[in-house]
């Protein structure tokens, strides 16, 4: 009779560890998309900022219409990206292609001089900066998500519940530093 009672009590044991466990990988994963979530609203703003931020260069620099194009090219793809990686390589190119309107609108003086322009170049600054804390608190709670899904014996039941490693959001190289947008 004892032996029944301590097997089951070592099965509720192990019961509770498993719903235990379980909830605490919910509760990553699901901050770990709250936290990409909070990245794809700061991305949204920046989409929304830069056709109006081509729009008031392209009055200036009418004849910089290759750039213009890379530009909105460069924005459709990052606003088309499925993967993680994807979106980073996506964002890291169009993080180019805006250095590169911005060094354009140096040749300008009047457009340095613009009110909408400023406006514009300090909401984008401030977007960028925005964007790299959401991209490190994404990071940080992909970290914590993923040890807790290697470490043994999560690792075993994460495996059986479904519960993958997730992608951080890698930039490249030098592209980790917000557009320099000063005049």
């Amino acid at each position: 009779m004892i032996l029944l009672y301590l097997l089951g009590g070592v099965i509720l044991v192990i019961a509770f560890w498993l719903i235990i466990t379980f909830n605490g990988l919910v509760v990553l994963r699901t901050r770990s998309k709250e936290a990409w979530a909070d990245i794809d609203v700061q991305l949204k703003r920046r989409y929304d900022l830069i056709p109006n931020l081509v729009e008031t260069v392209k009055g200036y620099a009418t004849h910089e219409r290759e750039l213009f194009e890379k530009v909105t090219k460069a924005r459709a793809m990052a606003m088309g990206a499925g993967s993680v990686q994807e979106k980073a390589q996506a964002e890291n190119m169009l993080s180019s292609t805006l250095k590169s309107l911005f060094a354009v609108a140096e040749n300008y003086p009047e457009l340095k001089a613009n009110e909408n322009f400023l406006q514009l170049q300090a909401q984008l600054e401030g977007t960028e900066n925005r964007i790299s804390v959401e991209r490190r608190k994404f990071n940080e709670t992909v970290q914590g998500y993923n040890t807790t899904v290697k470490r043994f014996p999560n690792s075993v039941f994460a495996g059986l519940f479904g519960f993958k490693e997730k992608e951080y959001f890698r930039a490249v190289p030098g592209s980790e530093t917000a557009p320099k947008v000063e005049f």
